[in-house]
């Protein structure tokens, strides 16, 4: 390869690693092309698989800051560029090598830290990020549930109380009680004690009216007693 076409291939796969979240180094000796084409189409959508060659892989992943490939680079590789979910990357691989025993998983880096291939099935047992979501939507579900269950029980229990008391007063043959509203019992007992007030108020003035009435009639029937100092004195006829 001529040079200007190894420094173009290098910064390929210089920026392949900086823009993937993981990828995963694999083996594909004895592989065929359909074989490898059926493997990129199980993997789209999450990672671009693509065939290497190791030593301007090297070189890119040096530039890239990754090491983990160091000693791994031997005979026909391909990675998984990751830039989706990496769990289910992990599982496609996996799968494929069952069904395909010469893919070879030999390692891989994952946010920047190293990968076993053990790590990388440990990896493909886990669930993926869809399952994760929709367990955790689940369980928040249920608790909304619960809590509105929790909040009405006690709503329904007053309510069935009251219908049992109801029907024991019905059976017994008198009216149910009627439930006063607090708003309006304690107005109506504001209303009774201003009533009381103004009955206490009027009462209180009649009777200083009728006090002053008779304090001002008593002089005037003791003035003429007072006047003439006893019976009249009889008038002197004329000579």
């Amino acid at each position: 390869m001529a040079r200007p076409d190894k420094a173009a291939a290098v910064a390929e796969l210089t920026d392949a690693f900086r823009a993937s979240n993981a990828a995963m180094l694999t083996e594909y000796r004895g592989l065929t092309v359909a074989q490898l084409k059926a493997l990129r189409r199980s993997l789209s959508g999450n990672a671009e698989y693509h065939v290497v060659k190791n030593t301007l892989t090297k070189i890119a992943a040096r530039e890239a800051g990754v090491s983990a490939f160091d000693s791994l680079l031997a005979g026909p590789s391909a990675i998984a560029f990751v830039r989706g979910d990496a769990v289910e990357v992990a599982k496609g691989l996996r799968d494929f090598a069952k069904a395909n025993p010469l893919l070879v998983i030999k390692g891989g880096v994952l946010d920047g830290k190293p990968l076993s291939a053990s790590d990388i099935g440990k990896l493909a047992d886990l669930e993926s990020r869809e399952v994760l979501l929709a367990k955790l939507a689940g369980a928040m579900l249920a608790s909304l549930s619960q809590a509105a269950a929790l909040f009405q029980a006690p709503l329904s229990k007053a309510a069935r109380t009251v219908e049992a008391l109801r029907a024991q007063v019905e059976a017994a043959g008198g009216a149910p009680p009627a439930v006063a509203e607090p708003a309006a019992a304690a107005e109506a007992a504001s209303t009774e004690s201003e009533t009381a007030e103004i009955v206490a108020a009027e009462a209180s003035t009649a009777e200083a009216s009728t006090a002053e009435a008779s304090t001002a009639e008593a002089p005037a029937a003791e003035a003429p007693a007072a006047e003439g100092g006893g019976e009249p004195e009889a008038e002197t006829p004329a000579e």
